[in-house]
């Protein structure tokens, strides 16, 4: 991942540059705080890797400047993956970055959460976004859900009672401490949706459409 570290970097300052994707340009620390925070709790969590398996399809939501879903993807050639991302600027630079890189399993996709339809199996991701309460119950899906948000420190403190709202819908599965060298305590939370699949009259993308 250190030759696919300086790659993204290059485009990043060349191609990409006054974008702003990412204020860390320092290539140690971009390594660490964007490439290993993505590809860790995969590495880490046992549960992360079983749902990743068992589906072989992953939906980013939220992927800003490319994470966690590049990385992830350069790490899991034969995993499909699929981000959804409401700025067009994001979606077009991401596409460039993806394609410069050679990276073909990746497919990236300009839409709201709340208008997305998971419509079929996959494992959900979120990363450096809003809370998870304000996340989990605009998802819709109709065929069952996993969602793995990335967290750092004191979410428990910040998010707790929130989480504690959602239980009638979506089930803890897992709260597990990641360990990225030169980053702050960072958390890997997970759930399963456990009510009725939920569907919405907004709806104008669905995963199964675009894959």
């Amino acid at each position: 991942m250190l030759d696919f570290t300086i790659r993204y970097l290059q485009v990043l300052n060349t191609k990409l540059a006054g974008l702003n994707l990412t204020n860390i340009l320092d290539p140690d620390e971009f390594y660490h705080k964007q490439i290993l925070d993505s590809i860790n709790p995969y590495l880490e969590s046992e549960l992360f890797q079983k749902s990743v398996k068992e589906t072989g399809l992953v939906v980013d939501v939220g992927f800003g400047g490319g994470f966690p879903i590049l990385p992830l993807a350069k790490l899991l050639p034969d995993v499909q993956f699929v981000g959804v991302e409401s700025k067009r600027k994001k979606v077009d630079a991401v596409k460039l970055i993806a394609s410069d890189l050679g990276i073909n399993n990746v497919k990236l996709i300009h839409s709201r959460l709340e208008h997305f339809q998971f419509d079929k199996k996959c494992v959900i991701t979120f990363k450096a976004v809003g809370t998870i309460g304000d996340y989990l119950p605009i998802i819709h899906h109709t065929s069952g859900a996993k969602v793995f948000f990335y967290k750092g420190p004191n979410f428990e403190e910040l998010e707790g009672k929130m989480i504690e709202k959602l239980k009638s819908s979506w089930k803890l599965v897992e709260n597990k401490e990641i360990k990225v060298p030169g980053t702050q305590q960072r958390f890997l939370v997970a759930f399963s949706s456990q009510n009725v699949p939920r569907g919405t009259s907004k709806i104008l993308v669905k995963l199964s459409e675009n894959l």
